[in-house]
């Protein structure tokens, strides 16, 4: 599973705002949970440390798509029902606390647990926001904070890449959100990087710098021959035991799947894990200071966010069904435009 967040300190309130706002909302019916655009209570003005945000883009990930078919998200859908983790807009008001952005200066932030990133008006906490890299859209901004995130905790953070001499990554799932990030840091961390994913997005996976490819159609990733410092498994499919044969000696499994057979791994105490391989999952948290290092990246030129289509917040069903078929890299909600005179970069 997906995390959005370690913690979720400030679920978006739509229930108090002065005037209705657009959004999207999941409904359940007789075809399955659809998302429909729907007007909803705008929130109130901000306090604390809270960013009020014209949301100008929002991103569909993993997350999303899992709350359209699995129980493990019915609670979620029940008590919110709001989809829309990551979200790139302008700041108009910041609570009395706020210290580090003024109404004016656009930015980027992963939401909690509640979602609600596909509506025209958020409430964020500062320090899950970091300002939109200069050389980025709000499209491919909006594409960067859960799954840019959960690729850069997950290698420098999980498998800490940089300590590593020399690495060797196999990136599962390298055409996704996750997996072209990952393709993408991990190359720029000089490790020789191995990407999997499906024949007709192998071109796009070798145009983000993998070195290697891998036909998932073709060949089991399991039994490849070779081995591996990281492995980063971004579907959250692979078990540690399947991985295992993959792994260096000290090398390290990383899944996206919090909860599933692996998860005790996680918190053996050092002196009950053996020698060998080892496993960790990635929680993936809203770090501000995160946020704008990947900003770096970006506008040093040494990442993108590789935007496979935008689809206006009226055609959510069709960016639904786009991110979960024939996407390479995020498909991109697009909201509300700039306020006028202003670029949308």
């Amino acid at each position: 599973m997906h995390s959005p967040a370690d913690h979720d300190p400030d679920p978006p309130d739509h229930g108090e705002g002065l005037t209705a706002v657009r959004a999207v909302r999941l409904h359940r019916s007789r075809d399955g949970v659809l998302p429909q655009v729907v007007d909803v209570p705008g929130p109130p003005p901000p306090t604390g440390d809270r960013l009020l945000l014209r949301v100008e883009a929002s991103s569909i990930n993993g997350t999303d798509l899992g709350m359209l078919g699995t129980e493990v998200f019915a609670a979620m859908i029940r008590r919110v029902g709001m989809p829309g983790f990551d979200v790139a807009g302008e700041v108009l008001a910041c609570g009395p606390e706020v210290t580090a952005f003024s109404p004016g200066d656009r930015v980027m932030a992963l939401l909690g647990h509640s979602g609600g990133g596909l509506a025209e008006r958020v409430l964020v906490p500062q320090e899950h926001a970091a300002r939109v890299p200069a050389t980025c859209s709000a499209a491919e901004a909006a594409a960067l904070p859960l799954a840019g995130l959960t690729a850069l905790q997950a290698l420098h953070g999980r498998a800490a890449l940089r300590a590593r001499r020399s690495p060797r990554v196999l990136v599962v799932g390298a055409s996704g959100g996750i997996g072209s990030f990952a393709v993408q840091l991990a190359r720029d961390a000089g490790a020789h990087v191995t990407g999997v994913a499906a024949g007709p997005r192998l071109d796009f996976v070798a145009g983000l710098g993998a070195d290697e490819l891998v036909d998932r159609h073709e060949q089991d990733v399991t039994a490849l021959g070779r081995r591996f410092d990281v492995v980063l498994d971004t579907p959250g499919r692979l078990t540690f035991t399947a991985a295992r044969p993959l792994l260096a000696d000290d090398g390290v499994f990383v899944s996206t799947r919090v909860v599933g057979p692996d998860a005790p791994r996680a918190f053996l105490p050092a002196r009950l894990r053996r020698r060998g391989p080892a496993f960790a999952a990635v929680r993936t948290a809203p770090r501000s200071a995160d946020l704008a290092h990947l900003a770096a990246l970006v506008d040093a030129g040494r990442l993108r966010a590789a935007v496979d289509r935008t689809f206006p917040l009226e055609e959510a069903a069709a960016a639904y069904r786009r991110a979960g078929g024939t996407a390479t890299g995020k498909v991109v909600v697009t909201v509300s435009g700039p306020p006028p005179g202003q670029s949308s970069r």
